[in-house]
C-alpha cells in the first residue's frame, strides 16, 4: 500500500493518540532474550522522518537534516536518498510478507521495521497470533528487527504489544528494538513533552530494549481532529527533540511527517518545493 493513503488513514483513525502510560513491570521471560535483542541503545537519538514522494522531497530531506527516513513500505519509490541519509524499509502488514518483498528489503540496509499499527482496524489490523506466526519470516532476513508499532498502549500489561512480546519471548523469537507511535492532545509544550517522556520511559521499563519513536506530533483525535497553532507545533518540535536526545534508550525518532498536506494541520514539515513550514523550520534547527 502506498505511504500517503496509509498514513492519512492513521491521522484520522488513531484514537489512541492520547496515550495512557501503562504499568512498568518488566516483561516476563526476559531471561530468554539474546545479546542481540538486549544490546544497549546509542548514546543519542538519530533524527528521521516519515516520508512519501512529493515535489521537492529530495531537497526537503537535505534541508531537514535527517539521518534516515522511511515510507511505510519496503522501498522508496519516487525518492532519491540524499548522500548520508539512509532508508529503512518496513513490512507493513500480513500481505507484505512475501518472498519477493522479503528478498527486496535485504538490499535496503541492516534494519527492518515490523507491522504498522496491527492493533488498528484502519491499519495492519492483525491478531497477535497472526503476527507471531509470520514473525520467523521477518527474522529470516537476518536484519535487525523493530517490533510491530502499535497505535496505543505500548506499555500496557496485557495490551497488543505486551502479548506479542510475551509470545516472542516464549518462542525465543528475535526483536531487536521496540518501535512506537505517539500523538499528543495537550498543546501546552511542557505538559506534552512530559507526557511523551513518561510514555517512553514506561515502554523501556517494560521491555528493556532500545526504542525507535517512528511517528510523533501534536494532534488531538476525537469526533473532530484538532491541531495546535503553528507556533505551538514548532515549540513542541524544539522541546521534544531536545528531550529525546537526552534519553539514552531512544535510538531513533521520526517526525510525522516530512510532507505538509491539507489534512495534517500544522504537523507537516515541508510544502511542495521544499518550502519549510514553521514546524519544518524548527525541525531544520535540530542537530542530531
Amino acid at each position: 500500500m502506498l505511504a500517503l493513503p496509509v498514513k492519512a488513514a492513521t491521522m484520522l483513525t488513531a484514537a489512541g493518540a492520547l496515550l495512557a502510560v501503562g504499568t512498568t513491570a518488566a516483561l516476563a521471560g526476559s531471561a530468554t532474550r539474546t545479546s542481540a535483542t538486549s544490546a544497549p541503545a546509542a548514546s543519542h537519538a538519530r533524527k528521521g522522518a516519515g516520508a512519501w514522494a512529493f515535489s521537492g522531497v529530495h531537497r526537503a530531506l537535505i534541508k531537514s537534516g535527517v539521518n534516515w527516513y522511511y515510507t511505510w513500505g519496503p522501498d522508496h519509490h519516487g525518492i532519491a536518498s540524499p548522500r548520508g541519509v539512509s532508508f529503512v524499509p518496513m513490512i507493513w502488514g500480513a500481505g507484505s510478507v512475501t518472498t519477493a518483498t522479503l528478498g527486496q528489503v535485504k538490499h535496503e540496509g541492516r534494519y527492518l521495521l515490523g507491522f504498522n499499527e496491527p492493533d488498528n482496524a484502519g491499519q495492519a489490523n492483525m491478531t497477535v497470533a497472526r503476527a507471531l506466526k509470520l514473525w520467523p519470516r521477518l527474522m529470516s532476513t537476518g536484519m535487525r528487527l523493530g517490533s510491530p508499532a502499535v497505535a496505543t498502549g505500548a506499555a500496557t500489561s496485557g495490551g497488543w504489544l505486551d502479548r506479542f512480546m510475551r509470545g516472542a519471548a516464549a518462542r525465543h523469537y528475535r526483536v531487536n528494538f521496540i518501535t512506537v507511535h505517539w500523538y499528543g492532545g495537550d498543546f501546552v509544550t511542557s505538559r506534552a513533552v512530559t507526557e511523551l517522556k513518561s510514555y517512553l520511559k514506561a515502554i523501556h521499563s517494560r521491555y528493556h530494549r532500545p526504542l525507535w519513536l517512528t511517528e510523533f506530533a501534536l494532534i488531538r483525535f476525537g469526533a473532530q481532529t484538532t491541531f495546535p497553532s503553528a507556533r505551538q507545533q514548532a515549540a513542541f518540535v524544539t522541546a521534544a527533540t531536545s528531550m529525546l536526545r537526552r534519553l539514552p534508550y531512544v535510538q531513533r525518532y521520526a517526525w510525522f511527517a516530512l510532507p505538509a498536506t491539507s489534512g495534517d494541520g500544522t504537523a507537516g514539515l515541508f510544502h511542495p518545493g521544499a518550502v519549510a513550514t514553521r514546524a519544518g523550520s524548527a525541525f531544520e534547527a535540530v542537530h542530531p
